[in-house]
C-alpha cells in the first residue's frame, strides 16, 4: 500500500509545515478500501513527514511541532511512567531506582490473581509498593502510584459506582500519601456508556478526596474519542494512545485540546512500539508538555525508560542550540 499509493506522492515534494502535511495525509483516502490508510501507515508516515520537516528546517523535531503548533519546548523533561509488566515486584524495584515519575502500571488484568473478588490482592500490592518506594528512594522521592485494572474493579463491584469509590478510598489509604491514579476502573463495552460511567465515578471521587485521580482508557481511542472524553470530563486524566490516533500530529492535537480542557493529559501508546516511534513521541511530547508519557517499548521497563529518557536529555542538550 506505501509503494503504490503513499511512495509517489512523496516524490519531488517539499515538506517545511509538519502540521499541514502530516493533516494531508491523514486524510488521505486509501482508493482500494475507500477509508483512510491503516492507522499503522498513518503513524509510521507522519514520522518520516516530521523528520524530514526538521532536516529541511535544520533543527530539532521537537522545535518543528512546537513552531506549528505555537507552543515553547519543555525546558524541564516529562515525567515519565514506567510499566513492571505482571513482574510487578523486582521491575517496581528498577523503576523506583532510576527515580520515574509515576510507576507501575502492574497488568492488573483480572480479578481472581490480581484484583482479588473484594480488591484485596491490590490493596495488599499497593501497600508493598508505598512502603518499598519509601524503602528504595527515601522520603523525598514521591512518585505518582498508576495501577491500569483493565475494568476489574468495575468487574469485582457489579458496575455499582458508589462501591466502587469506596473501594478506592481503601486503595488510596494503602498508597500511604501517594498520589494514586487509576486506570480503567471499568469496561462499559461501548464509547457512550463507558464515558457516562466514567464521568460519575469520577464526580463521586472529586467529593471525597484528591488524593485519587481516575485515567480513561477504554473506548478512547481516536482524537475524536478523546475530545468527547474530555469535554465529558470522563476523568481526570485521559489515555492518548499514540498509534491508535494515526498520525502523530493527531497526538499533538490531543495533548493540546486536554490541556485546554483542564483534563490531565497521559501520552501512552503501546509495549509493541519501535525506537524510532517511541523517541519521535519524545519529540511531540516536550513541545506540548503532557503530564506524563509511557517508557516505550517493551515491558521490561529498563530499556524503553532509557530510550525515552536519553532523547529528552538530548532534547533538553540541544534544543537552546538548534532554533
Amino acid at each position: 500500500v506505501i509503494e503504490k499509493y503513499i511512495f509517489p506522492m512523496l516524490i519531488g515534494r517539499e515538506i517545511l509545515n509538519f502540521r499541514e502535511t502530516a493533516g494531508f495525509f491523514d486524510k488521505m483516502i486509501n482508493p482500494d478500501t475507500d477509508r483512510r490508510f491503516h492507522t499503522a501507515i498513518r503513524y509510521g508516515l507522519s514520522q518520516a513527514l516530521l523528520d524530514a520537516a526538521s532536516k529541511n528546517r535544520k533543527t530539532l523535531m521537537t522545535n518543528v511541532v512546537a513552531e506549528d503548533y505555537g507552543t515553547m519546548v519543555s525546558r524541564q523533561p516529562i515525567t515519565i511512567f514506567g510499566q513492571t509488566g505482571d513482574n510487578r515486584y523486582d521491575t517496581a524495584d528498577r523503576i523506583i531506582m532510576k527515580g520515574a515519575g509515576s510507576l507501575p502500571h502492574g497488568l492488573i488484568n483480572n480479578v481472581a490473581g490480581k484484583l482479588g473478588s473484594d480488591g484485596s490482592i491490590l490493596i495488599d500490592y499497593v501497600k508493598w509498593l508505598s512502603k518499598r518506594i519509601i524503602e528504595i528512594g527515601g522520603t523525598d522521592y514521591r512518585p505518582v502510584i498508576h495501577i491500569d485494572v483493565y475494568g476489574t474493579i468495575g468487574i469485582a463491584f457489579g458496575g455499582n459506582t458508589g462501591a466502587m469509590a469506596d473501594y478506592l478510598m481503601k486503595l488510596k489509604k494503602a498508597a500511604e500519601g501517594f498520589l494514586l491514579r487509576v486506570e480503567g476502573p471499568m469496561d462499559m463495552g461501548e464509547r457512550e456508556a463507558q464515558a457516562y460511567a466514567l464521568a460519575e465515578l469520577t464526580s463521586r471521587i472529586n467529593q471525597m478526596t484528591d488524593g485519587v485521580q481516575i485515567v480513561a482508557d477504554e473506548w478512547c481511542n481516536t482524537l475524536e474519542d478523546i475530545r468527547y472524553f474530555a469535554d465529558m470530563k470522563a476523568g481526570h486524566m485521559l489515555q492518548i494512545k499514540t498509534p491508535d490516533l494515526g498520525g502523530i500530529n493527531n497526538t499533538a492535537e490531543a495533548v493540546l485540546y486536554c490541556k485546554d480542557k483542564g483534563i490531565g493529559a497521559y501520552q501512552g501508546g503501546t509495549c509493541n512500539e519501535t525506537d524510532v516511534s517511541s523517541r519521535a513521541c519524545v519529540h511531540v511530547a516536550m513541545a506540548v508538555k503532557p503530564d506524563i508519557m509511557l517508557a516505550k517499548p517493551g515491558m521490561g521497563f529498563d530499556e524503553g525508560y532509557m530510550i525515552v529518557y536519553n532523547e529528552m536529555q538530548r532534547i533538553l542538550a540541544l534544543s537552546g542550540r538548534l532554533g
